[in-house]
């Protein structure tokens, strides 16, 4: 901290630190419309709210949640799940409210410290640090308003706090323009092989048929909850977690028993979801393992007339069509089996195909990682700014390097 900057606690430049409650509770119900009602996930991890994901209440409601009723200027501070999270009230927000999850941080009107100043401190590595100290190691992802009121602050002079401010912003700007273009061109990467792909599969000279017609739908059969074990031979898993951690384990007498009496696939095959996310795809690379029942679905392509490896990448562009229950859609056999396919009628030339996909997945990869690599630096380099500039080392935002 800088020499002559004095350290305060929260609570001693607060005219209020307290917290929200939620409306049922206290036997009333959200509404379609109404007086705002900010939760944890109304906030960005910038410190914006975000309008149209609050959630809302009657007038009744917020008049009897008087309490946490919020004025402009106040800072949401998340002390329960993503903890620190922030978000500044604005006069378009209110009237608001929120609940038990945020406290509501509001500064006396002769504290000599700013809002703007508060909240970028709020969000500073220097405040994660001390929210861990105040946790003291504990699991929990939750803070007490008495932890909360004991957070230490910086508090350099009112003009001082300005001129941080002020670097800040026009720091982050830029940073916030670099990271908007790096966010563009991972998307127009992205985007560009997507385009190419679907350029492969609209070949007008090559065979078209159907699922069914290339191979059998198959599916796992269940298993069932007392089957599955916390520890056991064999990892079972759902499609999202396979290769992963396991979500449970089975003994080898029931792996054993299935994979004789029932389906299962064959070491290559392309196990595809069938509910929830429907689509996504693996390759069973033949370990012993067992799948979440029948919503994972691949084809039995006994016959070869398409490679594992082609099927492997049409599936992501595929059109499943699942059917729609009252509750969930999912595919079933008659789904898969209608499903439209083309490929080149040798297997010689899915080989060249698949060459060529490659070849160009591998450059769109490089290039996604050099621009995921520029956002994750970008994000490090905010830090470090926020770090310096409540550490009084930052001069100026030209010191800034892009």
């Amino acid at each position: 901290m800088k020499q002559g900057w004095e350290i305060k606690k929260l609570g001693e430049v607060c005219e209020v630190i307290t917290k929200g409650t939620t409306p049922t509770s206290l036997g009333f119900k959200f509404t379609d419309g109404g007086v705002n009602f900010i939760k944890v996930e109304s906030l960005t991890e910038s410190g914006q709210i975000i309008p149209n994901k609050v959630a809302y209440i009657s007038e009744e409601c917020h008049e009897s949640l008087k309490r946490s009723q919020l004025k402009v200027n106040d800072i949401l501070f998340s002390i329960a799940g993503a903890l620190g999270r922030i978000g500044i009230v604005n006069k378009e927000i209110v009237p608001a409210n929120t609940n038990q999850a945020l406290a509501i941080v509001r500064l006396a009107k002769n504290s000599g410290i700013s809002v703007s100043f508060l909240a970028k401190y709020f969000i500073s590595n220097i405040i994660s640090e001390e929210i861990e100290k105040l946790k003291g190691g504990a699991a929990q992802q939750n803070l007490s308003l008495g932890q909360l009121n004991n957070l230490s602050i910086p508090f350099p002079s009112l003009p001082e706090q300005q001129r941080i401010v002020a670097i800040l912003d026009e720091a982050f700007a830029t940073i916030a323009k670099a990271k908007a273009n790096a966010q563009q061109n991972l998307k127009n990467a992205k985007e560009l092989f997507e385009s190419y792909l679907q350029g492969v599969f609209e070949n007008g000279n090559w065979e078209t048929k159907t699922l069914g017609e290339i191979g059998n739908p198959k599916m796992c059969k269940r298993i069932l909850k007392h089957q599955t074990n916390t520890t056991g031979e064999i990892p079972f898993y759902k499609i999202g977690t396979f290769g992963k951690t396991p979500d449970a384990f089975i003994s080898k007498e029931i792996y054993d028993e299935y994979r004789t009496k029932y389906s299962f696939p064959k070491k290559g095959d392309i196990l595809i979801s069938a509910s929830g996310t429907i689509g996504r795809r693996v390759r069973y690379d033949g370990e012993p393992a067992f799948f979440q029942d029948s919503n994972i679905v691949w084809i039995d392509n006994n016959e070869k007339q398409v490679l594992n490896d082609y099927l492997y990448v049409f599936y992501e562009f595929c059109d499943w069509q699942p059917s729609k229950g009252a509750t969930i859609s999912r595919l079933y056999n008659s789904n898969l089996t209608s499903i439209k396919i083309v490929f080149p009628k040798t297997l010689e030339e899915q080989k060249t195909i698949l060459k060529k996909i490659n070849a160009v997945s591998a450059e769109t990869k490089k290039l996604e990682a050099i621009y995921q690599q520029k956002i994750n630096d970008l994000e490090e380099l905010k830090k470090s700014v926020l770090q310096k500039a409540f550490s009084g080392e930052l001069k100026t935002a030209t010191a800034v390097a892009i």
